[in-house]
């Protein structure tokens, strides 16, 4: 079985999921990890496929030439080895979810998350975005992050607090309830 990575991106419209889904299930590919969004007008998504026959990307991308052309989108077809592609979860912290707030200014994303690689804390989903008015703009970061057992959280709301005021941002962590399948 081969599984592959396609990373998918271009100028945001109706219609490309259901145009790279299509192609790849008339390839007779299985979609088993996507993700998608919507930047500054840029669409960009990224799945994980298997297929049960194809091992080559030389047999799955050209497949995707009609869209390529006719949506101008960039689509990028890598073959990922079966160690790469982990299906359980690898990481055994607590999930928690940490939203950022503050007048956009660089280094944002960079102070909070330079502290928790500090920590070893995992970042499992970042989404960041500019809102309010060009007179008024507000800079909001909302990370997913696994929070490894025995973190000094203390040390940590510390630190964030040090971020806070030197950013002028607000920053707060709060656990994530988790269920099992």
């Amino acid at each position: 079985m081969g599984h592959f990575s396609v990373s998918v991106v271009g100028k945001d419209r109706p219609g490309i999921v259901a145009e790279v889904s299509r192609i790849l299930f008339e390839q007779g590919c299985n979609i088993e990890d996507s993700t998608c969004t919507i930047l500054s007008g840029q669409f960009a998504m990224i799945l994980v496929v298997s297929h049960p026959a194809i091992a080559s990307v030389t047999d799955l991308s050209p497949a995707f030439d009609e869209v390529r052309s006719q949506m101008r989108l960039i689509v990028t077809v890598h073959v990922l080895k079966d160690e790469e592609v982990i299906h359980e979860k690898s990481f055994l912290g607590n999930p928690h979810i940490i939203s950022v707030y503050g007048a956009d200014r660089p280094g944002i994303v960079y102070n909070v998350t330079r502290e928790l690689a500090r920590r070893k804390v995992n970042i499992t989903d970042l989404n960041t975005q500019v809102v309010g008015t060009k007179e008024r703009p507000v800079y909001v970061m909302v990370l997913e992050v696994d929070i490894p057992e025995g973190t000094d959280m203390k040390e940590l709301e510390k630190e964030f607090e040090r971020i806070r005021k030197e950013l002028s941002v607000s920053i707060t962590v709060r656990p994530i309830e988790t269920l099992e399948l």
